[in-house]
């Protein structure tokens, strides 16, 4: 559970909440097909970014709404040669003295989302730009592979 969305929120109980996450990941082996709860984590923070794909003739568009985020809490990677991930982190903003929060709806934490890219994306010529609280990553296409011409056989007479 958040603390945070309750009202409660204290550096010892984010520091628990953080040691319950490790516990939970670490929890000897008891039942190695659980899910752990930063599986789950991982899969809302998934789940809660997402993001526009376009085609057009040249390339592959991704459009991913990070508002508020700058450029170096922004991740853009391959893994796999055919799989783009992009992640990064929102953090709360430092509270000032005297204020506290009455409400919190905006998310803080991770995120994550992973794409396949498909056979023709060229993975080498990935470019992203952050412009007003959008990232846009453009995967550019490989050119079609050339038509295979006919190879012709001579045939002999025996």
């Amino acid at each position: 559970m958040d603390f945070r969305i309750t009202g409660y929120d204290s550096p010892l109980l984010h520091t628990l909440h953080h040691m319950m996450d490790l516990h939970e990941d670490n929890d000897g082996g008891k039942n190695p097909n659980a899910a752990s709860r930063v599986y789950f984590r991982d899969a809302k923070a998934m789940a809660a970014t997402p993001a526009d794909i376009k085609e057009d003739p040249k390339s592959y568009v991704f459009v991913v709404d990070m508002p508020g985020l700058k450029s170096g809490d922004i991740k853009v990677q391959v893994e796999d040669d055919n799989v783009l991930l992009i992640s990064g982190e929102r953090k709360r903003e430092e509270e000032k003295e005297g204020a506290r929060y009455v409400r919190m709806e905006r998310r803080v934490g991770k995120f994550m989302r992973k794409f396949v890219l498909p056979e023709n994306a060229n993975t080498d010529t990935i470019s992203a730009a952050c412009q007003d609280g959008v990232l846009t990553v453009t995967v550019q296409k490989l050119p079609p592979p050339e038509p295979k011409k006919p190879k012709t056989i001579e045939v002999k007479i025996c």
